[in-house]
């Protein structure tokens, strides 16, 4: 049997040590999502699970890293994109798996997984043991599980306000897009692996390990999260049309979308002729004129709605959501008999 194997039969025959990872500025009720978070996992047969709260200093990984030391099998990340991350960059060559319980307005990852901001499905899809091991992104040292990108997107994420997403949601980045829409684009060089580079004038690069976007948009339809590349999407529209036309015929799912090129690597560097914009899972990081990243095959576990091998991670995340109701008021209901 192998090593993969043996871990994950090992799970699914015992009860699982957890712990939860807290962004406590992203939580409106602190004490309210304890409660419901260690009566669920009771009802479930789980042992309450240790509590950890980020810092601005630390905004996960240490405690992260502390849950592993104390032996943990699942890491619950509760938070917006840099807490889950964080805990992403802790996880990454572990044998600890990683558990999204998304707050605030757009988690990245989350929505990848089809959980939206459903703290029930997040804690169904952990309880009910789907696995899936994903591949990890590295730029800079710092990891990321869905994508990163230069230019537009990073912008975009830069002029979206907290208090525009609190109220409105996820299409508060449409409102911090269409202040950028205009802006003049970058020359960059795009290596591949070890191809000769490209050249090109380009509004934004995406290097992505899976490929839906906020709104449950999908960019690259042929992102897998587990194939050991990255699939790569230079934009490059200058007018507001070809906004318009890149915009529709992702929508429209063409195979072939205006002012998109697709490529794949293992290896990915960018270089532009001015300091830009940076991001990673939707959080951004310093600008800079170079964004490498490089592969890691498999180096994460991560609880999904189905451990099948199919691309798309949100299956079964409907179902998934409503059998989470269910065993959330079920841990009601026990709590309430006795």
């Amino acid at each position: 049997m192998a090593h993969t194997d043996a871990v994950e039969a090992g799970r699914q025959t015992r009860s699982l040590r957890s712990a939860v990872v807290v962004n406590p500025v992203k939580v409106d009720d602190l004490d309210a999502l304890r409660h419901t978070v260690e009566d669920t996992l009771a009802t479930a047969g789980w042992p309450a699970p240790l509590w950890y709260e980020t810092t601005i200093d630390d905004p996960g990984r240490g405690q992260t890293e502390q849950a592993v030391a104390a032996g943990v099998d699942v890491v619950f990340a509760c938070g917006g994109d840099g807490t889950v991350r964080a805990c992403i960059s802790a996880l990454v060559g572990t044998e600890v798996a990683l558990a999204v319980l998304p707050q605030g307005t757009g988690n990245l990852l989350a929505a990848n997984l089809g959980l939206s901001t459903d703290l029930a499905a997040g804690l169904a899809v952990a309880v009910e043991r789907g696995r899936r091991l994903l591949d990890v992104g590295e730029v800079d040292g710092q990891h990321f599980a869905v994508m990163a990108g230069m230019g537009f997107d990073a912008q975009m994420l830069a002029a979206t306000s907290e208090t525009t997403k609190r109220r409105i949601g996820w299409p508060a980045y449409v409102v911090g897009a269409v202040r950028h829409l205009r802006d003049r684009p970058m020359r960059v060089s795009i290596r591949l692996d070890d191809q000769p580079p490209l050249t090109r004038r380009a509004r934004s690069v995406l290097v992505a390990n899976v490929g839906r976007l906020q709104g449950g948009v999908t960019l690259l339809t042929e992102a897998a999260p587990d194939d050991g590349y990255f699939d790569i999407a230079v934009l490059s529209p200058r007018t507001l049309r070809h906004w318009l036309a890149l915009g529709w015929g992702v929508l429209r799912r063409r195979d072939r979308v205006p002012r998109m090129e697709e490529f794949r690597a293992r290896r990915v560097e960018i270089t532009s002729n001015r300091a830009q914009p940076r991001e990673l899972d939707g959080d951004l990081i310093e600008p800079g004129t170079t964004l490498q990243a490089q592969i890691h095959r498999r180096a994460l576990w991560l609880c999904v709605p189905r451990p099948e091998q199919a691309p798309d991670l949100t299956d079964d995340a409907e179902a998934a959501a409503e059998r989470g109701e269910q065993l959330v008021e079920r841990s009601g209901t026990s709590e309430r008999e006795e």
